[in-house]
């Protein structure tokens, strides 16, 4: 008898596989709340940079026989008291609470970025003399030390970015060292000790890398943190520095006279609200699209 010929399964197609970062963006593009607040803070941050070639009048210019008039066709949200375009003014007082926020950020996430991972990687006596620091550093008043810093540094737009990123690293050092303290006990490290590398490199290569998406959100909520602690410090009077504003000196210029001119109070904070809100709804959404357990469900 002639045997039948055997019969070979085609094999199965095998499903490509995603990255962390392919299952966090195709979890963001459900999130549409987060990307229509990203779609207006980069449309309101792109505003706001074009701002000479938007406004036909410069943030600084006056019309003192004008003086607070309100929103009409040549100036659409108004004029101040001093009769200066609230329009033109809140575009150039966007570039700088957005640059503040952005700056300030920066310098908080690369000095906390850092000293945590440096905390959690090499733990020890270092590891609690450095968490130490930090826990001396959140019992003094923040505000206050901003305040100091800004009053013995100066009030150069500069130096506000270095003074308000000076205190708010403490938090993002915190985070990092915890997520580098669970992180340097895995397979991967121990491969990299294996393998001879230097303390620098794993850090820099091997842990760093590996904490960014708590890292990004928690820089995408201290944006809106850092921008109302440089509202505070304007509406003090120790913020940015006429003729230059912000949109925290307008919203104190407003406040003084909301009662004569409302429009002078209400674009201001509401360019300031919308932008909080949208912050935070972007934050809420890489939040839960960086959540490895979302995953599973």
């Amino acid at each position: 008898m002639t045997e039948s010929p055997s019969i070979i399964a085609a094999p199965e197609p095998v499903e490509a596989g995603h990255s962390l970062w392919q299952d966090a963006w195709a979890r963001l593009r459900k999130n549409k709340l987060a990307l229509a607040s990203a779609f207006i803070v980069t449309a309101l941050g792109l505003l706001c940079v074009a701002a000479p070639w938007v406004s036909p009048f410069t943030y600084e210019e006056q019309d003192l026989a004008l003086g607070a008039a309100p929103p009409s066709a040549k100036h659409w949200l108004g004029t101040d008291h001093l009769g200066r375009d609230q329009f033109t003014r809140l575009l150039y007082g966007g570039r700088v609470s957005l640059m503040v926020g952005a700056c300030a950020t920066g310098v908080a996430l690369t000095i906390g970025v850092l000293y945590g991972a440096i905390s959690g990687f090499i733990g020890g006596k270092l590891d609690a003399l450095m968490m130490r620091l930090v826990d001396i550093l959140y019992a003094l008043p923040f505000t206050l030390f901003v305040i100091l810093l800004t009053v013995w540094l100066g009030r150069e737009l500069w130096l506000l970015f270095a003074a308000i990123g000076a205190v708010e690293w403490l938090t993002m050092a915190r985070i990092v060292r915890g997520q580098v303290a669970s992180l340097k006990r895995m397979e991967f490290v121990e491969a990299a000790h294996a393998l001879g590398l230097r303390k620098r490199r794993i850090i820099l290569r091997h842990m760093i890398p590996n904490v960014l998406g708590p890292v990004i959100v928690y820089t995408t909520l201290t944006v809106p943190a850092v921008m109302l602690l440089e509202a505070f410090l304007s509406f003090l009077g120790l913020g940015v520095q006429p003729p230059m504003s912000s949109w925290g000196s307008m919203i104190k210029d407003g406040a003084d006279r909301m009662e004569e001119y409302w429009w002078m109070l209400v674009f201001p904070a509401g360019a300031f609200s919308a932008t909080l809100f949208c912050l935070n709804f972007l934050g809420d959404g890489l939040r839960d699209a960086l959540d490895v357990r979302a995953s599973k469900d």
